[in-house]
């Protein structure tokens, strides 16, 4: 493998599996091997059986995927390992070991074997703190300097899209880099299930070598553990495997969705297991840390924005996790890119509005929204934001630029935005007769304030919170 092949291909290979899946990637993909880079042209080597298929059916991620990695204008060329005549003459041999004797059944290395690439994507440098990820990120940290003394086992929990896979990922990328030559292993519940099954069937030493390969590591990343329930036969032998772990100081780590304690369908002894170490939740992320994500990943993917409402409108709308809320920008980016828009907080609430509702900003760290009644006025608005900044309602109507005024002006035509079903015109008609520009520019003036300014972010929020708090006897 050439020096430039040997650098890009392992981040090739993390990619695809990302991009299809640990399933799909084993069966088609892992057999690939690089061969050469030159003239702007990947060439990878695949089995005889399988190029024609590979061809046909991923030459187009496997472009899409060089192209991200090495840089734009690569392609992709499949070449068939050997001849399809020798290929069919070596399947009639018995395929031969290193040392020269044939290799049976016992010895053969099937596909579903071979060890999970870490992502080099999730590192610890990528992962966006927050309040509510601060101490999983931390407790993760720590057991990637320490493996095996600081928090053994550790156990992440929390619902999905929220970084937990993303942290094992860095912890397994930390003690590659900076480990001294620890061994890591990173997989899944399912994969393990699988390799577990393989081995019972094929027997032999098959059971010996996925025993030694998940019990002789220094660290193992267990991602999905709670699918390991009502698994009688696998749930039996992973108990087996954490106790060898520990009895040998190795690391473990797991994520699951729920806490040890809810994992109903375990057995009593593997719940215990996994709460006697350390226990670390990962909540839904806060608007601070949404908004981070989305400027590392316009940044990252060189996305140039027309309006710089479209961050902040997006993290205020998807709220639940960071794979929705990446999902979203892509939604967005991809509309604006296929139609030809302008790139702006108009488009993005067009897109968004039939997936991700309005309401009120989070009253806390991971809090979803709850649902906005349906009584909300432009002048339920102006009452409110005319009470919070001691103004008339004829003030903030007025023609009045002063600061005093404006800002009260700008938030109360925000919030009828983005809670009523008014169009721009309509609000600016119930502004002293202002056109739809005026009321977009506000708008865009406050989404940005409240993103660059916790003051003025706690204002928005508890106003919003008012605006939609139960108040039988209120008129507008």
């Amino acid at each position: 493998m050439t020096p430039d092949l040997s650098h890009f291909w392992p981040e090739i290979q993390a990619d695809l599996q990302h991009a299809v899946g640990v399933s799909t990637y084993e069966i088609w993909l892992a057999p690939l091997q690089p061969v050469a880079l030159a003239d702007d042209v990947l060439t990878l080597r695949a089995p005889a059986e399988l190029c024609a298929w590979i061809t046909d059916r991923f030459s187009g991620v496997l472009a899409r995927v060089a192209a991200d990695v090495i840089g734009a204008g690569i392609t992709v060329s499949v070449q068939a390992d050997v001849e399809p005549v020798a290929a069919a003459r070596d399947a009639r041999r018995p395929p031969r070991s290193s040392r020269g004797a044939a290799v049976t059944d016992d010895e053969r290395e099937e596909p579903a074997d071979r060890d999970v690439a870490l992502n080099p994507k999730f590192s610890f440098d990528q992962f966006v703190i927050g309040d509510t990820n601060r101490f999983a990120h931390a407790s993760a940290l720590a057991v990637a300097e320490l493996p095996g003394h600081a928090y053994n086992p550790l156990f992440i929990y929390g619902p999905p899209g929220v970084g937990k896979t993303h942290l094992l990922h860095a912890i397994g990328g930390y003690v590659q880099r900076y480990g001294g030559g620890l061994t890591v292993r990173y997989t899944t519940v399912e994969r393990f299930t699988n390799e577990f099954v393989s081995s019972v069937k094929r027997g032999g030493r098959a059971m010996d070598r996925f025993k030694a390969r998940h019990r002789h590591t220094d660290v193992l990343l267990i991602d999905d553990i709670q699918f390991l329930q009502s698994k009688a036969k696998t749930e039996e032998e992973f108990f087996h495997t954490f106790n060898a772990l520990l009895e040998a100081g190795s690391q473990l780590v797991m994520t699951s969705d729920r806490l040890p304690g809810d994992l109903d369908a375990l057995e009593d002894r593997l719940r215990a297991r996994f709460a006697s170490g350390l226990v670390a939740d990962i909540g839904a992320p806060d608007v601070a840390t949404r908004l981070t994500v989305l400027r590392k990943r316009v940044q990252h993917d060189s996305i140039e924005l027309d309006d710089p409402g479209v961050l902040p409108l997006i993290a205020d709308r998807v709220t639940e996790s960071i794979r929705a809320l990446e999902g979203a920008l892509i939604r967005v980016v991809a509309f604006a890119s296929l139609t030809g828009r302008t790139l702006d907080t108009d488009l993005a609430d067009e897109v968004l509005r039939g997936l991700y509702r309005r309401g009120p900003a989070p009253s806390g760290p991971g809090t979803p929204l709850r649902p906005a009644p349906p009584a909300v006025t432009i002048g339920r608005v102006q009452a409110l934001v005319c009470d919070a900044f001691s103004l008339t309602r004829d003030e903030l109507l007025s023609k009045d630029r002063s600061a005093r005024v404006s800002w009260p002006r700008q938030v109360a035509m925000y919030l009828a935005r983005e809670h009523t079903s008014e169009t721009l015109p309509a609000i600016g008609r119930e502004f002293g007769g202002r056109n739809h520009t005026t009321v977009m520019h506000a708008v865009k003036a406050t989404t940005k304030r409240i993103a660059d300014d916790a003051e003025a972010y706690d204002l928005v929020h508890n106003l919003t919170a008012q605006l939609h708090a139960p108040d039988p006897d209120r008129r507008d």
